[in-house]
């Protein structure tokens, strides 16, 4: 079969890798540069972690997720993954932090639980003073992105694969199964899968009504000098609990200490606007992290790196199928921890035809 996969983000280049692995002749369409740093899945690191809220079937999913890293790991002939562990910082009752402890222990997954005084004295870079508790789990860690993203194209041109960066598509036509490019070249295919994150709605302007593109940013810090032992050997941390919607990646591969957060994103029909960060924004972002952060005023702001990416109401991943075309969406911020296997699925229902199979998977009602 003959397929395109439009979008080289990391469900794009799952999605191409899994066919490839199964015999298929893949074309990958990208926009920019693989790796693409204005891509939601373009930065150096991500968190990979089970924790999830009761009942909402993604943790159980991470079980195939792992499996599906492992077979990408073998194939690339080496592991990109930082398997350091995650923590969550509760503040309030009921906050993100919280429901992640629950859903870890409804599940059975271990978990080890921490006082504010003990999880400042294990952690120092936390102020016992802003938190209620802490919460550790030793599976989880980081992914490298641009690693994968690197390691997944070469793999696939050493495997056959027609990989084509900085190739602009103007328009897919579903029916016919024709993708036609910027440069008016037109493309034949027997299936079409469009993993176009922030830019889907450039190509299907009516699918705005199901996916709202945000943009955001993060920013990479230098910590105070006698902290950076402490984040050297820390966990990601998942949750600052509260309202912040924060999560902090200590130094790992080539990307450093990061902090982003839920609250500084913004809905942004156009995924190519305001991507330079505005002067401030780095220090605007760090100052959200305190409580429970000790010390913040003593970060230095070393860089500030821009994202879009698209969110659905219920937060969960998406998937519409026309005509020849399959369009995914691995969205809402925790789409990336599964890429190598909603390649894998999506590649399944290309072969078979089971879109609904695959639509409820991505839903998390099938695990």
């Amino acid at each position: 079969m003959k397929v395109i996969a439009v979008g080289a983000g990391i469900a794009g280049l799952s999605t191409a890798w899994a066919l490839t692995r199964r015999g298929h002749h893949v074309s990958l369409l990208e926009q920019g540069p693989i790796p693409n740093p204005l891509a939601a899945s373009g930065d150096h690191h991500r968190i990979i972690r089970r924790a999830y809220g009761l009942d909402s079937g993604y943790g159980r999913a991470i079980t195939e997720a792992y499996h599906a890293w492992d077979e990408l790991w073998r194939d690339l002939g080496q592991s990109h993954y930082d398997a350091r562990g995650f923590l969550c910082v509760s503040r309030e009752p009921g906050d993100d932090a919280e429901r992640y402890r629950e859903g870890m222990e409804q599940g059975g997954w271990p978990i080890e639980v921490f006082d504010a005084a003990e999880a400042a004295r294990r952690w120092p870079f936390l102020d016992a003073a802003g938190i209620r508790y802490a919460f550790h789990s030793p599976e989880g860690g980081a992914l490298h992105c641009r690693r994968i993203a690197a390691g997944i194209g070469e793999w696939l041109r050493a495997n056959g694969a027609d990989v084509r960066e900085h190739t602009r598509v103007a328009s897919v036509d579903c029916a016919a199964g024709v993708v036609e490019l910027a440069d008016g070249e037109r493309i034949e295919a027997d299936r079409i899968v469009v993993a176009a994150g922030a830019w889907v709605t450039k190509l299907f302007p009516d699918l705005a009504s199901e996916l709202t593109t945000y943009r955001t940013a993060v920013v990479y810090l230098e910590p105070p000098a006698d902290l950076s032992e402490a984040w050297e050997a820390a966990p990601v941390i998942l949750d600052v609990g509260g309202a912040t919607d924060g999560y902090i990646i200590p130094r790992s591969g080539e990307g450093g200490l990061k902090f982003g957060s839920g609250l500084h994103k913004r809905a942004q029909p156009d995924a190519d606007m305001d991507r330079v960060p505005a002067p401030g924004e780095g220090d605007a972002i760090l100052n959200l992290f305190s409580p429970p952060i000790a010390r913040i005023s003593e970060y230095v702001v070393r860089e500030v790196v821009t994202c879009a990416y698209t969110f659905t109401d219920d937060e969960r991943f998406f998937a519409s199928e026309r005509g020849k075309c399959l369009v995914v969406s691995a969205c809402s911020g925790h789409g990336y921890k599964f890429g190598a296997a909603v390649g894998r699925r999506v590649a399944q229902a290309v072969e078979d035809g089971d879109t609904r199979c695959l639509k409820r998977w991505l839903q998390a009602e099938q695990i």
